[in-house]
């Protein structure tokens, strides 16, 4: 009859965890790279305003696009976004940044200029361009000059759209500053706008 040979208990025992170890070694995946935390809305903010001020508009607009996606009950980015687009003279874009961030906010300040002074701008546009082709007439003149004498008596001064300035090669100024000067510029002295810039005013026709 053939033996049969028994390996010691300690031996199996030892054999075995050392199958369990090789086994959960090969199972056991490599950790999950750890997630690029979100940047902060402050951290959008200054990334758009030093893109901005490098000339880099179309990077800076971007990254406000998307911190105000990230960030949807903050008025800042669409603040800024507004404040920029003013600087550039597109005042329509202006008016509905400006919107969305009264809607955040329906006090805030600077977003109502920019609107207030955009949307003026573009009026002054539109009627400037109808007095040249002769088209300012009947009821469209008569309500031209109630809403002029409106906005004089809303603002106090003889000329209601100040001159628009040029962008300037870097005007990524932060909204929270910068538009103060921008927007705001449609309470200076009228005097001076009138005498640096003759024709400036659209509605001097309706006086």
């Amino acid at each position: 009859m053939k033996s049969t040979m028994h390996l010691p208990a300690s031996t199996s025992i030892a054999c075995l965890a050392g199958a369990l170890l090789l086994s959960a070694c090969a199972a056991t995946e490599p950790p999950a790279p750890k997630p690029v935390p979100a940047p902060t809305l402050a951290q959008v903010l200054s990334e758009a305003d030093a893109a901005a001020r490098a000339g880099q508009y179309d990077k800076a607009y971007t990254l406000l696009e998307k911190g105000g996606s990230a960030y949807p009950a903050d008025k800042a980015p669409w603040l800024q976004m507004a404040q920029m687009k003013f600087d550039r003279g597109q005042y329509g874009d202006a008016i509905g940044h400006a919107l969305e961030a009264l809607e955040r906010d329906p006090d805030d300040k600077v977003a109502n200029s920019i609107v207030a002074v955009s949307g003026l701008r573009l009026s002054g546009k539109a009627l400037a361009d109808l007095s040249r082709q002769n088209n300012l007439n009947g009821s469209l003149r008569s309500e031209a000059q109630e809403l002029a004498k409106l906005l004089r008596a809303s603002i106090g001064e003889d000329v209601l759209v100040p001159p628009a300035k040029r962008p300037a090669a870097a005007s990524g100024k932060r909204a929270a500053g910068a538009a103060a000067a921008s927007p705001a510029s449609a309470s200076a002295p009228a005097g001076k706008a009138a005498s640096t810039q003759g024709g400036a005013d659209p509605f001097s026709g309706l006086k």
